[in-house]
């Protein structure tokens, strides 16, 4: 079997289960099963396959027709401007999330030394961005899941920043450091009802813990502000991710507790997802 009829076959296949972009998917299994550029494949698609390629490439197209997000299959997602590993036990990071390196980076001189905590790191993809790009920055990254710290410390390492990062296993609520200048968040904010509403992808192969926020949504993002209060210093800044229904309820929130609200940007599809705010006592 050559490159050609095993792409139309796992497509196929792909498209029976009715999964997004099957094309691409099949490139990019073909890719990590026989370990090439998808670019060579494309240009070489009479190229015969061997039995044990061809075994490799099975499992993870039936991975694929699972549901199991492509993201796990290959073990990496891009993200900003670099590449970071990802598995089951962190949420996949995603573009909209990008938003919040762009808001943030205007709050954090090239030149000064800015100490940063990013809540709930997951990856560790935010954090690390901000630090490659701000490298006199100092931070902590804070995450409840032993597994997903295990995680971004690989990713730090990858990025040769293990040094540059505090990496610790601690729920917000008890955790004591202050004196930030900015904390920075995408917590899990997708409530009960928008939850089962999932695509499979998500709802089945996500970790739940990163995703649900509990009944109404707010579960973590009301935790955090109350929190982010305390440990910032005066006129340090939050910024948020937030879901598209998210805003009034979270500028409520906010000024309850002594912030003032300075922006709140759109993502990619025009919606209200990422909030600047600024603690004034």
């Amino acid at each position: 079997m050559n490159y050609n009829q095993i792409l139309k076959k796992g497509a196929n296949l792909l498209k029976k289960n009715k999964i997004k972009n099957p094309n691409l998917d099949v490139e990019l299994i073909l890719s990590k099963a026989i370990n090439r550029k998808r670019e060579e494949i494309l240009l070489n698609t009479n190229n015969k396959l061997k039995n044990r390629e061809i075994k490799k490439f099975k499992h993870f197209l039936l991975r694929r027709y699972q549901k199991e997000p492509i993201a796990y299959i290959l073990g990496y997602k891009h993200f900003w401007k670099h590449k970071f590993f990802t598995n089951r036990s962190v949420l996949i990071p995603r573009p909209d999330t990008e938003l919040v390196i762009e808001e943030t980076l205007k709050y954090l001189p090239y030149d000064k030394s800015k100490k940063i905590l990013d809540v709930g790191t997951g990856s560790g993809c935010i954090v690390l961005s901000l630090v490659k790009e701000r490298p006199k920055s100092r931070a902590t990254a804070i995450d409840i899941s032993t597994k997903a710290i295990n995680v971004a410390k690989t990713n730090a390492k990858l990025h040769q920043l293990e040094n540059k990062i505090n990496f610790i296993n601690i729920d917000i609520d008890k955790y004591k450091s202050y004196n930030y200048d900015l904390i920075i968040s995408n917590p899990p904010y997708i409530n009960s009802i928008e939850f089962n509403r999932l695509d499979d992808d998500i709802k089945f192969h996500e970790p739940k813990l990163a995703l649900s926020g509990g009944f109404d949504g707010f579960r973590d993002l009301k935790k955090i502000i109350i929190k982010s209060n305390k440990l910032l210093k005066i006129n340090g800044k939050l910024i948020l991710e937030i879901g598209d229904k998210q805003k009034n309820q979270c500028v409520r929130i906010l000024n309850e507790n002594k912030f003032f609200i300075n922006q709140i940007s759109k993502d990619l599809s025009g919606k209200e997802r990422c909030i600047i705010s600024t603690r004034l006592q």
